[in-house]
């Protein structure tokens, strides 16, 4: 969260102050020519299903990973990577939907004309080294970059190592030249026994723990769920925490959060560790996925990255990335860790909406929100910058509201169900709003989606036109900008709205989507599981039209 600026209220109010909070962007975007696949009809369909099986037989593609459809038994999706003479072509991808071995439907990107010597001047190790002096950091033996082909402006394709390292301030995803080490390109990617004990959330409701008992202390290691899920008290070691991102230290049971009469009084370790295990919950018990990857990945959250007591230090100091991170964000860190911001001390409240800021674990949506990016990491693995990062980002939102709606009544305010992301967090207002987009600043239509660099190209901005379709095809309604009406599903009926976004974003989008294609696909699920021409059909296209997406 960029260029914030931060009042701190007193008696007399005292004058306000400027942090700029600067991530790390891009040095260039990657731009080059890719073949969208999105077959018209059967024709097209069994063409493209007979060239990508010649290309798995030469080894152009390969398979990712097959997953079982947990919608529709019969079904299974593969997921297929593009390789060059035994290298990875980054973004080029593919997904696979079959029906009992007949494939059913294809969608990705290909890169075609490459031609490029795949021998590295460089090793893995070297490329390693030139990362870990480059951001200041020391990177873990098992984080070695990959060897990839890297498309590039113009049309062209660089053989480059890729490396993901979280440096001060940012997680970033880095490309650099296999040859002579010089960095191609950049983008963020901080997208953050039992025994039941009991304690109060950060608004004071009463919640039951899932603790584990050991030498008379009570742990937050959930075991009533399949995966590991754990919550872990940083207690304001940022230090610590950068080294356990970046894989060089590991947490051990010292860290967990633990009390020593399962009588929980830290709210924000509460919120965190209940709200990340009904998640879980939802994924499984409304759509029947186990966890993150499907297969019980482990959970991890990560609390109290800083002190509300040090917040005046980085101030002061204008540390604009710790407070950047630490303090206003909440984000996915990679292999199911996510990490929550402590928000802002008491008399601190951020302009022009004089929004107080409270720990970001208090809110459901918010803390469902960074898991889904998880879900998104092991399934489409959407690019986080432009198109693909704002549908990345509506997904999170999609289905942090759907976990929200599960658990929670209908109502406005704390602890109720809404159309609006982060309302309990930053007071009043919120984030954004899949309602009424325009009341957060943000577009409804595509005809107003940002088009600029900042935000990795507006994937926070633009993630509202999605989502906004997805608002629409529950709730219906007209869209503000085309003037165009929507017939829902209805609320008693946004499971089927549910599922169809989930099934798209899940099973049917490649890692470089943009928003024609989640039309596309998220009327290709809803035609598989309520028929062509059914009313959710209709609600969708609908919906998509609204938006200005075609």
């Amino acid at each position: 969260m960029k260029g914030f600026v931060l009042r701190r209220i007193a008696v007399p109010l005292v004058a306000c102050a400027v942090v700029v909070l600067v991530g790390i962007g891009p040095a260039a975007q990657v731009r080059s020519r890719a073949v969208p696949v999105r077959p018209a009809g059967l024709s097209e369909l069994r063409q493209w299903d007979a060239r990508i099986d010649a290309m798995i037989r030469d080894g152009d593609l390969r398979i990712r990973k097959v997953r079982e459809d947990t919608l529709m038994p019969g079904r299974t999706h593969e997921r297929l990577d593009q390789y060059y003479e035994g290298v990875r072509v980054w973004g080029g991808d593919m997904t696979r939907q079959l029906d009992r071995s007949v494939t059913v439907s294809v969608s990705g990107n290909l890169y075609t004309g490459i031609n490029l010597d795949t021998t590295p001047a460089l090793s893995p190790e070297d490329a390693k080294a030139i990362v870990e002096k480059q951001f200041g950091v020391e990177l873990g033996s098992d984080r070695l970059p990959e060897l990839v082909v890297l498309p590039v402006d113009g049309g062209g394709f660089a053989l480059a190592y890729r490396a993901r390292v979280v440096a001060r301030g940012d997680i970033v995803v880095c490309f650099l030249d296999a040859a002579s080490g010089r960095e191609i390109w950049r983008y963020s990617d901080l997208e953050t026994q039992s025994a039941v004990g009991v304690g109060p959330g950060v608004y004071g409701d009463q919640k039951k723990v899932s603790a584990y008992s050991l030498s008379g202390l009570f742990y937050t290691n959930d075991m009533l769920r399949p995966p590991v899920l754990r919550t872990f008290d940083l207690r304001g070691d940022v230090q610590k925490v950068e080294d356990f991102l970046n894989g060089k230290v590991a947490l051990g049971l010292s860290d967990m959060a633990s009390d020593s009469d399962n009588v929980w009084t830290d709210g924000p370790v509460v919120d965190g560790h209940v709200y990340a295990g009904w998640t879980y919950d939802y994924l499984y018990k409304r759509l029947g996925r186990r966890g993150l990857d499907g297969n019980n990945s482990r959970i991890l959250i990560l609390v109290h990255p800083v002190r509300r007591q040090d917040f005046q230090s980085y101030y002061d100091s204008q540390n604009g990335d710790v407070i950047g991170l630490y303090y206003l964000n909440a984000f996915y860190a990679g292999s199911g860790v996510t990490v929550f911001g402590e928000g802002l001390p008491p008399g601190w409240v951020l302009l022009p909406k004089r929004q107080t800021v409270t720990f970001f674990t208090a809110g459901l949506d918010t803390v469902s929100h960074e898991i889904i990016h998880g879900l998104t990491d092991y399934s489409s693995n959407l690019v986080y910058e432009n198109e693909s990062g704002a549908l990345n980002e509506a997904f999170s939102d999609i289905m942090g509201t759907s976990v929200e709606f599960y658990f929670q009544p209908p109502g406005d305010g704390p602890l109720k169900a809404d159309y609006l992301m982060g309302e309990e967090i930053f007071v009043p207002g919120g984030l954004r709003s899949l309602a009424n987009p325009a009341a957060t600043g943000n577009p409804d239509h595509y005809s107003k989606r940002y088009v600029g660099k900042d935000d990795n190209g507006g994937v926070h901005t633009n993630s509202t036109i999605a989502s906004h379709a997805f608002y629409l095809a529950i709730e219906g309604g007209t869209n503000r900008t085309s003037g165009l009406s929507v017939q829902g599903v209805g609320a008693g009926n946004r499971e089927q709205i549910e599922k169809v976004f989930y099934r798209a974003f899940v099973y049917l989008l490649a890692s470089t989507a943009k928003f024609a294609d989640a039309r596309a696909a998220t009327t290709q699920a809803a035609r598989d599981l309520y028929g062509a021409g059914s009313t959710v059909e209709r609600a969708v296209l609908q919906a998509w039209t609204a938006v200005g997406v075609n």
